[in-house]
């Protein structure tokens, strides 16, 4: 479920300016989109007043008035958006809401495929008259008329609330709900692309990589939206990708890194983390075990592999302000160990 705001008549934004043009892509121009700037004052008004209705709902924590404003599809199964509503709803208690952009998508005449399924909708957004576009790519769209709206909530940390609506005989009913942080660690994504640069230039690759991948899940509103911004964001990002992370860092991929006692690690993902709200991020790895078994010693085995991590890429101490490891073992919860750097031998 989801939806995206817009604050009338501001200028540009780390949010704008994330929503531009996918230039070379090839995609083929789908079902048709309006922005803002071209839309009828009742249209920009209505998604306007839908989407901050829907932040306000989940700002104030009422999951019961967020699922009345759902479609019946979503509605009947709620409990994922209820845990998500009651989740961002301690984040954005006594922020500033601000419509920050909507988009009108029409997909009246999209076609369900024989066996009654939806299909992939794409929409192609031009932005104030020019050659800039947003890209929706939307899978398992039914047939209707859609609204996306991006809401920001600006409190001590800033939040953007999406929102994606289709239109039920007149009011504009939730599908779709991507609440996102605008900032971690005390800073937004164009700061990271900023410091992801300077550390690809200075050949920290690992620390430009996952500045990189920070920078891009802070601008990226929702997984569906792809622009010339994110794009070249990307490009850059694949430029300074370690070798050791070409093909990603997965269960079929594994980051295999060998301890001083010859032991060997295998991560299955690595990323960032900023729980701990401190000044810098932290390093997050996932580390494969057969099993956790003994607390004290998987405990350990966690540091040992943090250890290991940090010899192999030791650019990773300046980068960050220490590592957590989660050991997972199949049928298990995981077990999670942080330190900062200092304490790494």
């Amino acid at each position: 479920m989801q939806a995206i705001g817009h604050s009338m008549g501001r200028g540009a934004t780390a949010a704008a300016m994330a929503l531009m043009l996918l230039v070379g892509g090839g995609a083929a121009l789908g079902e048709s989109c309006t922005t803002q700037s071209a839309m009828t004052a009742t249209v920009r008004d209505a998604l306007a007043a839908a989407g901050r209705g829907l932040a306000e709902k989940v700002q104030a924590g009422d999951a019961s008035a967020v699922r009345a404003m759902t479609v019946p599809e979503y509605a009947k199964d709620f409990r994922a958006i209820e845990n998500a509503v009651a989740a961002t709803s301690a984040k954005v208690k006594d922020a500033r809401l601000v419509v920050e952009q909507v988009y009108l998508l029409e997909a009246s005449d999209l076609k369900l495929g024989a066996d009654g399924s939806a299909p992939e909708a794409q929409f192609l957004c031009s932005l104030n008259q020019t050659i800039a576009e947003a890209e929706f790519t939307i899978p398992t769209l039914p047939p209707g008329r859609y609204g996306f709206a991006i809401v920001e909530a600006h409190g001590a940390t800033p939040w953007r609330l999406s929102f994606l609506m289709r239109q039920e005989e007149g009011p504009w009913l939730m599908t779709g709900f991507y609440p996102k942080p605008m900032t971690a660690a005390g800073h937004d994504g164009l700061w990271y692309w900023t410091q992801a640069r300077v550390m690809a230039k200075d050949k920290e690759r690992w620390n430009a990589w996952l500045y990189y991948l920070q920078a891009e899940s802070l601008l990226n509103p929702a997984n569906f939206i792809q622009s010339s911004h994110l794009e070249k964001l990307k490009l850059e990002e694949s430029a300074a990708t370690p070798p050791a992370a070409s093909e990603g860092v997965s269960a079929t991929a594994p980051l295999v890194v060998r301890g001083t006692d010859g032991a060997e690690y295998h991560f299955t993902g690595i990323g960032t983390d900023d729980s701990l709200a401190k000044d810098k991020l932290d390093v997050a790895a996932r580390l494969k075990v057969d099993a956790i078994g003994d607390p004290a010693a998987a405990r350990k085995r966690n540091e040992s592999a943090m250890a290991a991590l940090l010899a192999a890429y030791p650019e990773m101490r300046k980068g960050f302000h220490g590592v957590w490891i989660f050991a997972e073992a199949p049928g298990q919860n995981p077990l999670a160990t942080e330190h900062a750097m200092n304490e790494i031998p």
